[in-house]
């Protein structure tokens, strides 16, 4: 049994545990937004704190605003007057620009092209308006499309479907209903849509072909091979399914190459980007190299609204401070709010300041280690980077450069670019010169794309070619980053 002293002595034990204020998880959430979601971010708070406001004015300056708040950073909850009064001036409260002195010496405005991305959704709901249906075929195939998942499949079983309609919708169906309803899609282009699995989209996409080419036989073919040696196809057996068709080498070649050209995920056909709920890439930085090898360097604040303090709010906390000798318990409760809004709006302003400023104090740093790539544009010139030689140059914590450079994009004169693109391992040579893990995965792409195809090169073949070529690594590491490039093992790639 633990003593009276061994708990007194555990009681007092400390630990030093670090917390971070308010305001530095409100910094830390804005970094890890890119431009879009910034932009929804900002207009939400437009919306809950009517202190804060979109609009500037031309003689204002975010200077004065951290002069005039100095000291209300240092009062104490007992001088809450006068810290009303640092935010008024005789000239009111100043504006605080955030699109400001935020890009390069010589950087230009650039506009960046936005063009209306129809979603995957929208582009089926397109479709299926042009048909006459009654309203309860309607229901029933817009749900089915609204569970499609982002390569276009549906991957649930119908029957669950039809549970979740009388379950969440209200609606009752029956197996037919739901059949009639999957061919409505499954007759939508692109071909291939609303398949349940690989093997019925690629036999959508050849009936279709079949449709437009009756007399072609090679779809005949390509459609035996996929209904009746599937699984021979998938594991690349090609003699195997030769024999069972009876197939001479040329047609099968043909129409195995035919069928590879069919398309795996029709519902990247949609759009340009994969999947309805994505959103068209906006790149957070641009970047332009000029014919003299100087760069710029601006982020992209294109649809992000410029902030200031309310002139309302102000105006209120001018009147409430003029008559706070009389005030009554209401006055002062009005009082403590309309202070807590404009501390927030204040706060929120901040935040956006500093978010920007770590943004382009990173991406400049990684300019700098990558300058090579950003003048000639030339992939093969990226140099080893990690996380680290990032935090090193910019003086910032190495969580902080990791949360920049997630889900941020960057637009280049050749261009654009997630900023993961720039980190990547690095590797030393015998003779001590350092090349990128990316150079290494270019070359060992090139040497595959050349191989004979009938008889291509295995790991350890790969090894000594990259060794003759200067790049001495062991078959294991060949098999990561061939792994990593997705390419199969060479038995697969026959």
């Amino acid at each position: 049994m633990m003593s009276v002293h061994s708990r007194q002595i555990q009681a007092q034990t400390q630990q030093q545990v670090q917390t971070l204020s308010p305001q530095q998880i409100l910094v830390v959430k804005l970094l890890e937004l890119p431009t879009v979601e910034l932009e929804d971010r900002i207009h939400a708070e437009l919306l809950e704190n009517p202190a804060l406001e979109e609009g500037k004015e031309e003689n204002s300056t975010t200077d004065d605003f951290n002069e005039e708040n100095a000291d209300h950073e240092a009062s104490n909850e007992e001088n809450s007057y006068d810290e009303l009064n640092d935010y008024l001036t005789e000239d009111d409260i100043p504006d605080y620009k955030l699109q400001a002195n935020n890009h390069s010496k010589g950087a230009t405005a650039e506009e960046i092209p936005f063009s209306d991305v129809t979603s995957f959704y929208e582009t089926l709901q397109n479709q299926l308006s042009e048909l006459e249906l009654s309203a309860h075929e309607r229901d029933i195939t817009t749900y089915l499309i609204g569970s499609l998942d982002d390569d276009g499949f549906l991957r649930k079983p119908l029957d669950a479907i039809g549970d979740e309609l009388a379950i969440y919708g209200g609606l009752e169906t029956t197996p037919k209903e739901l059949d009639e309803a999957l061919s409505r899609i499954q007759d939508f282009d692109p071909a291939g849509i609303g398949a349940r699995s690989l093997q019925e989209c690629l036999l959508i996409q050849i009936k279709r072909k079949k449709e437009e080419e009756p007399h072609n036989l090679l779809l005949l073919t390509e459609q035996q091979i996929l209904e009746l040696c599937y699984e021979e196809f998938t594991r690349k057996h090609w003699d195997k399914i030769i024999r069972k068709l009876n197939l001479d080498e040329e047609t099968f070649q043909t129409a195995i190459t035919e069928i590879t050209h069919l398309n795996p995920r029709p519902g990247a056909a949609l759009g340009e980007t994969i999947g309805r709920n994505l959103q068209q890439i906006i790149p957070d930085f641009i970047v332009e190299t000029f014919d003299d090898g100087s760069i710029s360097v601006a982020l992209n604040n294109r649809n992000v609204p410029e902030l200031r303090m309310s002139r309302s709010f102000t105006e209120m906390i001018e009147e409430h401070t003029k008559n706070r000798a009389n005030q009554s318990k209401e006055s002062k409760e009005a009082m403590m709010f309309l202070k807590q809004k404009i501390d927030a709006a204040h706060g929120f302003i901040e935040a956006i300041k500093q978010r920007q400023n770590t943004l382009m104090v990173t991406m400049e740093a990684i300019i700098d280690l990558q300058r090579p790539f950003f003048t000639e544009g030339d992939e093969a010139l990226i140099r080893p980077m990690i996380l680290k030689d990032v935090a090193e140059r910019t003086g910032l914590d190495i969580s902080t450069i990791s949360r920049v450079s997630n889900s941020k994009y960057v637009q280049t004169n050749y261009g654009i670019y997630p900023l993961k693109f720039f980190f990547n391992e690095g590797f030393i040579t015998e003779e001590g010169e350092e090349m990128s893990a990316r150079e290494i995965k270019t070359t060992l792409q090139t040497c595959i794309d050349n191989e004979n195809k009938k008889k291509p090169f295995t790991d350890d073949e790969l090894a000594d070619i990259l060794k003759e070529k200067g790049y001495p690594i062991a078959r294991r590491t060949i098999a990561k980053y061939r792994q990593q490039l997705g390419i199969p093992v060479a038995r697969l790639r026959k």
